[in-house]
């Protein structure tokens, strides 16, 4: 670490940021934007986020063993919108409904008690019914896995954080374009919305909780 890095994480142990929000009693899992697009290093993709997407298979796996409510977000234009987002990343307004680019990996089984949420901003919270359907499910912890960690994932923890809920990060099942957004935002949001923790302290804490 360099000179300046510790003197940003002198500021924050200064400052008391980076004390843990922990787990509730009752997680759900939200796996933010994995589609074709987003594994496709020649679309929207590139960087760790295949490495992610196999981690998350493990994720998902041992959600479903402890009978966790799992949500996917998908980013879904309608043709012709207007975006300011799209602005941004012009290759977004390609991800119709049905185009097989916009569609949820294929590595990640989805059910029909599954959610699916259709969203057109970073946050998979803004503009849609997930805090609503989280509600319901008795939700109180959302566990997030998906991309971009600098982007959606980000947005996302911050709304779920906002909402309430404690957000936890796993962090090998969040991936990003490149690693200095991703190591960055990982950091970020360990010392102002959540926790960021590993998939091998996930899946022991979800042992116990399915015990």
């Amino acid at each position: 670490m360099n000179d300046t890095g510790r003197t940003a994480e002198s500021i924050y142990r200064k400052q008391g940021l980076g004390a843990s929000s922990g787990w509730g009693s009752r997680p759900a899992l939200v796996v933010v934007d994995f589609v074709n697009g987003f594994n496709d290093p020649d679309v929207l993709g590139g960087g760790n986020i295949p490495a992610a997407i196999d981690a998350t298979v493990t994720l998902l796996a041992a959600a479903r063993q402890a009978r966790m409510p799992v949500a996917f977000s998908r980013i879904v234009y309608a043709p012709g919108a207007d975006s300011v987002f799209c602005m941004k990343i012009p290759a977004l307004a390609s991800l119709h409904e049905d185009h097989p680019q916009s569609q949820i990996v294929p590595q990640l089984e989805v059910r029909p008690e599954d959610a699916i949420i259709r969203k057109t901003q970073p946050s998979a919270f803004f503009g849609t019914d997930l805090a609503g359907w989280l509600i319901r499910q008795g939700a109180d912890t959302v566990l997030v896995a998906g991309c971009t960690t600098s982007g959606c994932v980000r947005a996302t923890v911050v709304d779920a954080m906002s909402y309430n809920f404690r957000p936890v990060v796993v962090a090998d099942c969040v991936g990003d374009r490149a690693p200095g957004p991703h190591e960055a935002s990982l950091f970020d949001m360990s010392q102002k919305y959540g926790e960021v923790q590993t998939l091998a302290d996930v899946l022991d804490r979800l042992v116990h909780l399915r015990a």
